[in-house]
């Protein structure tokens, strides 16, 4: 790709099959700016003793050491990672998805570490975060070569217009997809390989999950949400609150009225705030003790 506009036949993909692959849109050297500051954030953490607000672990020490396996929030961290979320470039593309008045609903960076990075489940982002319309994208920006053995994204394609059930047995948001995704009546899943640098454009409804890492490669991921400005939060309570204070306005105009449409948004029954990982394993866990 050239000039970093998306085709037509690129904009037909995203539409129709919920997610869009470019490879290779940010050059080695640019990948190589942001490992240089991941192991500088990730040394000053672990270093300062107080690691929560910056970095999650790993559950289980490899060789006897604890690794992170999720950064929080790099886009407040560090100027790198505000470049790369406000590169011009990219934010003519998610233009092209989501219209011109731009905003960043968050930021994350999962590290899926060499033999040991956690597995994400079945889950739709916009389960998490309820909107008045789905006008939302998700940018992943592969960080290293992802294969499916290091755990590259898995989608399942043509199911970003209708919502699974993320409830457990009790009703409760369970951060996940709980409906039995594993039969094929849904399809199968795509598997998204692609080199270091490149980017994925993925509808807010898209399912997707991550396959541990088998590898003896890391396989980072750095994401970005965006949304359109006149697409508001739904208020569910305490995590709707930390959720809206990383909103950022990147290009474009604030909107002085909510646009509704879309589908209609599945409101999460959730206590306190917790990570997806967090929410996920203790789904599992409770899973497992009813089993």
């Amino acid at each position: 790709m050239t000039n970093k506009h998306l085709t037509d036949e690129q904009i037909y993909h995203y539409r129709n099959e919920g997610y869009l692959v470019v490879d290779r849109f940010f050059d080695r050297a640019r990948m190589d700016k942001v490992d240089q500051t991941i192991r500088d954030i990730t040394d000053r953490a672990l270093a300062g003793g107080d690691y929560s607000k910056v970095l999650e672990l790993e559950p289980e020490p490899v060789n006897g050491r604890r690794v992170p396996r999720r950064i929080f929030n790099p886009f407040e961290q560090h100027d790198e990672f505000r470049a790369l979320a406000t590169d011009p470039e990219l934010l003519d593309c998610v233009e092209e998805l989501i219209g011109p008045n731009i905003t960043l609903q968050h930021s994350k960076l999962n590290m899926k570490p060499a033999r040991v990075g956690s597995p994400v489940e079945w889950h739709q982002d916009m389960a998490y975060f309820p909107h008045t319309n789905d006008d939302l994208t998700t940018v992943l920006i592969y960080l290293d070569d992802a294969t499916k053995e290091n755990g590259c994204l898995q989608v399942l394609p043509r199911h970003h217009t209708h919502f699974f059930d993320h409830a457990d047995s009790e009703g409760k948001f369970a951060g996940m997809i709980t409906e039995d995704l594993d039969s094929g009546k849904f399809g199968q899943p795509v598997a998204l390989a692609a080199s270091a640098g490149s980017v994925i454009f993925m509808h807010c409804v898209t399912p997707h999950n991550s396959l541990p890492n088998s590898s003896a490669h890391a396989r980072r991921t750095l994401i970005y949400e965006y949304r359109a400005s006149d697409s508001f939060p739904i208020y569910y309570g305490e995590m709707t609150n930390i959720a809206e204070a990383k909103y950022q306005l990147l290009r474009g105009k604030p909107a002085r009225f909510a646009r509704m449409g879309g589908l209609s948004p599945l409101i999460p029954s959730v206590g306190r705030y917790q990570s997806l990982y967090e929410l996920q394993s203790q789904s599992k866990a409770k899973k497992t003790a009813k089993a």
